[in-house]
């Protein structure tokens, strides 16, 4: 039988979820439905996952340190190639979604890592609430990357056949240079990000499987304390 959960986990619960249900709001409201998806997704698997895991049994940072470090390193490096090749622009004309780089730049680039170090220091002291973030990057980046070999496969919702990029208002916002990936009328398949997409699915899925399958508070026999 599982123990009561102590004050500082039920706050953390409440902070997790309250993550869980504003986050894709605010992206639906700013960008569009595919923020939903995705984000909407990715918290709340995640959160299940770190409510049976780490919220109830925090493990040791030697664990899941590492491979949280190792996915946000395969992260970056992808979002460079994203910010390259256009992947903000791109899926504001596959979506219809008003995704400028400015804003891609300032969550992913800018903000992302802030939240990443603080992350790594509370992986480091065992804080539940940053085994919540490292739950929701390993699903995310993890495993939603996948994502970028379908996206070539989609029609876009602006001027699908038209091979030339195209600047256009969407709900009042100007996106510049909006590039055509389609396959059926590129004739190539790549979609931003895509080259660089397995670099955090790698070290991302070895965290599931460490942390959910081989129930990583009990690996190598090391022995975590909650606090």
């Amino acid at each position: 039988m599982k123990s009561p959960l102590s004050i500082h986990q039920k706050v953390s619960l409440l902070a997790a979820c309250v993550f869980t249900l504003i986050a894709p709001i605010l992206g639906y409201l700013s960008i569009g439905l595919a923020p939903v998806i995705i984000v909407g997704g990715s918290a709340i698997i995640g959160l299940i996952c770190w409510y049976t895991t780490y919220l109830r049994k925090p493990v040791e940072p030697g664990i899941i340190l590492p491979l949280f470090i190792l996915t946000v390193a395969g992260l970056q490096i992808h979002i460079v190639e994203e910010y390259l090749m256009g992947f903000a622009p791109a899926m504001s004309r596959l979506f219809g979604i008003p995704w400028s780089e400015k804003s891609f730049l300032m969550v992913f680039a800018l903000i992302g890592p802030v939240i990443y170090t603080l992350t790594s220091l509370g992986l480091y002291y065992k804080v539940y609430i940053a085994g919540f973030i490292a739950w929701f990057i390993f699903i995310g980046p993890g495993v939603a990357e996948f994502t970028h070999f379908i996206f070539p496969l989609i029609s876009p919702d602006l001027l699908p056949h038209d091979p030339h990029s195209i600047t256009a208002f969407i709900d009042g916002t100007n996106i510049p240079k909006m590039p055509n990936f389609y396959f059926k009328t590129t004739g190539h398949y790549y979609f931003p990000g895509m080259w660089t997409a397995v670099l955090p699915m790698i070290p991302g899925c070895m965290a599931i499987y460490r942390l959910l399958i081989k129930k990583g508070n009990t690996v190598l026999g090391q022995k975590s304390d909650i606090h």
